[in-house]
């Protein structure tokens, strides 16, 4: 969401924020005054409230309460506010330096607790679940590692006609899956002879076959496809997003248990005083894992080396219903570059971001090393 503030909204929207999340109540001028060094009067601070709910980052709850942010507001704050490459206010070094303290403090907690080497795969989960929910306040939720992946077995580039090419993929189960794409020629490429086209076709196919046989189609999606051989750059763009999605189409994992903690501290929060809210949700939580699970493992794509990006689903964002008035932050632990599970705390959209943040992003880097330890 691309909203352009001045330093004065964007001070004002990070202190509303952090006072609602800390004390669950609408948010005046006043007691922005009291406790935040905002170096403008209350007459300003209401002045600038009104600018950011007209603008939809807040909103009044009833006439004569104070404000309190709304799901773009928090996006805002998310995207804005605490990322720690920010620089035009002068707290967003606190914020980065409160992050980076809490990553360690949860990797210090990880280590201290759990120590892989005498641990079954599933204790050593139940028993980080338990601490990412301690840390965090949040429930916890990590899913038990898929085992298993599809393999390349044989890989086949076919010219359907001029600029059209299909990919052929056969597995390690002998299951075939197919992609057709244009190739958009230019009107050289368009006139050249057929068979030239095939045995360059053939010449790739054989070029791939050889270096990427008996790996994982997860694996292949995370390639950097951009260091074949130059007399292949041509069809580097196609087969990246051809092979991504038939990553996506054959990998289909199956869902696996989701060890889930911290359900009786975070259903005590105001935002859940609903019983009908609760059920949904424990309903969701006990009855419901394989629709969470496919949003949780939603592969983002990796930003540094294989460390995982932390997504952020706030409110409407989500797509399943009974968690459309909560917050979702999840990142994917590892075997090498292929994701093989997840990490994810939710709790409502009042939540400590920073906190919640840093701590799923420490967890799975934690799982991701934790994981080499054991066999596939």
């Amino acid at each position: 969401m691309e909203v352009q503030l001045t330093n004065r909204q964007q001070n004002i929207l990070w202190a509303t924020v952090r006072h609602y999340i800390a004390t669950a109540e609408p948010v005046g001028s006043k007691a922005l005054v009291e406790e935040y060094d905002l170096g403008v009067s209350s007459a300003t601070i209401r002045n600038v409230m009104g600018v950011l709910e007209k603008s939809g980052l807040l909103y009044q709850p009833h006439a004569s309460a104070g404000r309190v942010p709304s799901d773009s507001g928090y996006r805002i704050y998310v995207d804005q506010l605490i990322t720690p490459s920010l620089r035009s206010r002068s707290v967003s070094q606190t914020d980065a330096i409160r992050m980076e303290t809490l990553g360690r403090e949860v990797e210090v907690a990880l280590q201290k607790h759990l120590q892989w080497e005498d641990r079954s795969l599933e204790a050593l989960l139940q028993g980080a679940a338990q601490i990412l929910a301690t840390l965090s306040g949040c429930i916890s939720l990590i899913t038990m590692p898929q085992t298993t992946t599809a393999l390349l077995r044989h890989l086949q580039l076919v010219q359907i006609e001029a600029g059209r090419i299909m990919l052929i993929v056969v597995t390690d189960g002998y299951e075939t899956h197919s992609k057709l794409m244009d190739l958009s020629p230019t009107p050289e490429e368009t006139q050249r002879d057929s068979e030239v086209i095939d045995r360059e076709l053939q010449i790739v196919s054989n070029f791939l076959n050889t270096h990427l046989r008996g790996r994982s189609l997860l694996e292949l999606a995370n390639l950097n496809w951009s260091e074949l051989d130059q007399e292949f750059q041509r069809y580097g763009e196609f087969l990246k997003n051809s092979v991504a999605e038939l990553t996506r189409r054959t990998h289909a994992p199956t869902t696996t248990q989701i060890m889930v903690r911290g359900v009786s501290e975070v259903l005590r929060q105001p935002e859940f005083s609903q019983l009908q809210q609760v059920q949904t949700i424990i309903h969701l939580l006990e009855e419901e894992q394989d629709q969470l699970w496919r949003l949780i493992f939603e592969e983002p794509e990796s930003e540094d080396g294989g460390k995982s990006r932390v997504t952020v689903r706030i409110g409407a964002e989500n797509p399943l219903e009974p968690i459309r008035t909560c917050t979702l932050i999840s990142s994917t632990y590892r075997r090498g570059l292929v994701a093989v599970g997840s990490v994810g705390v939710l709790g409502p959209t009042r939540l400590d971001y920073e906190s919640a943040i840093a701590v799923v992003a420490s967890a799975a880097d934690y799982l991701s090393e934790a994981f080499s330890y054991f066999n596939p």
